[in-house]
């Protein structure tokens, strides 16, 4: 006797996100949802069941600060600024709040949530003596990401999802405030809370196009 089950994990995903980002550390605002650089990139996912998928992405997000849009006096008063942009590549797992099964023939939508590791490159930077940061090296750094968002099937082979993700980073000089420049004044250049890394937020959409054929599990 041969038994059919048709399930949902071998189907694949490819598409894009865009959206914005923002940064939190030791310049200018600290919010922690500001979308206000754009960023975007590309997306993967291999469905192993109706539950999760394996997932990988590349993005590229721009992160500014400025202290004269910070609500904190101090900052205001001491006026500084940077721009960097992150590149990075994250691999991790995709887990939904409940079964989102693309071969009932039923609409589909639900909640999820993603985590994994990422790498990312960004601008190592500095503080010259007239206050102003400037890159000095090409660095790169781990980050854990932490995305909650909510995805729909639109017709039969498109998916949109609305995610927010904060990447913890292993670094504190995103934003110039933490240097290992090497030189005999390192620690003059250092500012802010150097015991605290640095974090940054993408906000935005993804969608992905379906692929792969529907599988078959046989058990005789």
């Amino acid at each position: 006797m041969v038994s059919v089950h048709f399930g949902f994990a071998q189907t694949y995903e490819i598409g894009g996100l865009i959206g914005g980002a923002n940064y939190i550390g030791d310049i200018g605002r600290t919010n922690y949802i500001a979308p206000k650089n754009f960023a975007f990139g590309g997306i993967f996912k291999w469905n192993r069941s109706s539950r999760h998928s394996f997932r990988g992405s590349v993005m590229v997000a721009r992160i500014i600060g400025n202290d004269f849009d910070s609500g904190e006096i101090r900052r205001k008063q001491r006026g500084y600024e940077f721009q960097n942009t992150v590149k990075e590549i994250s691999v991790g797992l995709e887990y939904t709040f409940w079964e989102f099964n693309l071969y009932n023939g039923q609409p589909q939508s639900t909640p999820y949530l993603y985590t994994g590791l990422t790498y990312f490159f960004y601008d190592a930077l500095f503080k010259r003596p007239d206050n102003t940061i400037v890159k000095y090296d090409n660095a790169g750094a781990i980050a854990i990401p932490m995305v909650v968002g909510f995805k729909t099937t639109v017709g039969t082979k498109l998916i949109l999802g609305m995610e927010i993700g904060a990447r913890y980073t292993f670094t504190d000089n995103l934003d110039g405030s933490n240097p290992d420049t090497g030189l005999a004044n390192n620690e003059s250049l250092k500012f802010g809370n150097i015991n605290s890394d640095d974090w940054y937020v993408y906000t935005g959409i993804t969608f992905t196009f379906t692929f792969g054929r529907q599988p078959c599990y046989c058990n005789f």
